[in-house]
Formats: C-alpha cells, structure tokens, sequence
C-alpha cells in the first residue's frame, strides 16, 4: 500500500476521491426530505438523530424510504468514483486490491460526511445505510451476512438499534473473515496486507455507528429503547 505515495498525481487523486466523497456524504438526506416533507429539521424531531430510521418515525413511510434510497445511491456513487480514480494510479499494485483500497477509502469518507455533513453544522446521521452501501458494492457476500443478520434481529426484536449494533459487529468479524478465505486465500487476487488494511477501515467505520448508538445502548440496558412503528405522513399544517 506504501507503493501508492511514491507518485505526487496518486496523492492528488487519493486528495480528489476523500474530498468528493465527503461532500457527497454531506448530503443528509433525512435532513433534506424532512424539509420538504414537513418544513422542520429532523434533529429537531423524534430522536433528534438525522437519519431514516428518525425520518421514519417522525416523518412517515414515503420520506423515510426516499431518505433510505437517497443516502444509500450517495455513497454507491463516491464508491464508484474512488474505485475508478483509483485504478488509474501509477502504482505496483494489483488491480483488484487498488480499486478496493479506492473504494474502501471512498466509503469511509462518505461515512465521514454523513455523520459530520459539512453543509449542517456538522450533525447528522449514524451511518448505518451508508455501510450498507458501501458494502453491496464492494462486497456482496459481506453485504448479505450482514442484512441477514439485520433482518434476523429486527424480527426477533422489532429494534432497529440494537440490530444495527449487531450488525456492525458482524461486519467487522465477516470482513476479516470472508476477505482472508475468499480474496486472499482462494481467489489470489489480494496480499495479506489487504485483508488486514480493510479489517482495520472497517473497524473504525463499524466501531463508530456503534459509538453513535451510545444514546441508544443506555436505552437499551435500560429497557427503555422503543420499537419501530410506521407513522403516515402528516400534511402540513396539520396537528402543529
């Protein structure tokens, strides 16, 4: 991985994909359809957390799904973009483990920006629909573990907080394990140093979704963490 900063236009680039990506995690999208659903600041409403699954709650189906799909498409996008740019590097690298450092590295900044969207005050969401994207694109199989996983919990349950902490934990253990078994020892197409590199990024992105759950996880101990329930949209003016 060292090899990538030998070249002056590879930390450019590097430079290029962190910025775009950032930006486009700063796009909070719970924020913004919440505005044009109701007139209100999400942060201001339900668990004050700027997210879908407070969209949900607080806001109603439709702008929740919309927040979903919008904030799973701006971190499918910055993945994109740091996997190309990054297979344009002067570099000894293998592909393969090139364009996943770009996307790994992408995916983590999008994640950045979410949390601290720049053009909010640097409040925002906890990431959990940007992992996901950014797993479905770079790693389908770690992608479904972990909405399997997902799913199981939130049956089991009917809460999201504590499925998603669950998740992340998977995540982080499957990344290793899946990347070491699959991409290194059985397709070849990574050295060792990939699978830890990714291991540690994912860490540090799973590691803080669960630090945003604080909140959630004193709730939780305390049995006093609510159960999702679908709330249809308000129209305006109505009950304010």
């Amino acid at each position: 991985m060292l090899s990538l900063f030998t070249d002056p236009m590879n930390i450019v680039k590097m430079a290029v994909v962190m910025v775009i990506a950032y930006l486009l995690g700063s796009l909070n999208i719970a924020i913004i359809v919440t505005k044009a659903f109701t007139g209100k600041d999400i942060r201001t409403m339900g668990s004050g957390n700027g997210g879908f699954t407070n969209v949900m709650r607080s806001v109603g189906t439709t702008a929740g799904i919309i927040t979903f799909i919008g904030d799973f498409l701006k971190c499918v996008i910055a993945v994109v973009i740091g996997g190309l740019l990054f297979s344009t590097m002067n570099t000894t690298l293998e592909q393969a483990e090139l364009i996943g450092y770009g996307k790994y590295l992408a995916g983590m900044c999008c994640f950045l920006g979410h949390i601290f969207p720049v053009y909010f005050g640097f409040k925002g969401g906890k990431g959990v629909v940007t992992v996901a994207a950014l797993l479905a694109v770079i790693n389908p199989i770690i992608f479904g573990i972990a909405v399997a996983t997902f799913l199981v919990m939130f049956l089991c349950t009917k809460i999201v907080s504590i499925s998603s902490i669950v998740s992340g934990v998977v995540i982080i253990i499957s990344t290793f394990f899946v990347t070491y078994f699959y991409n290194y020892k059985t397709a070849g197409k990574v050295p060792f140093e990939y699978v830890v590199t990714v291991t540690i990024m994912t860490f540090v992105i799973c590691g803080s979704v669960i630090a945003k759950h604080h909140a959630n996880i004193v709730r939780l101990i305390h049995g006093e963490e609510k159960k999702l329930t679908l709330k249809k949209k308000t129209p305006k003016g109505e009950n304010s």
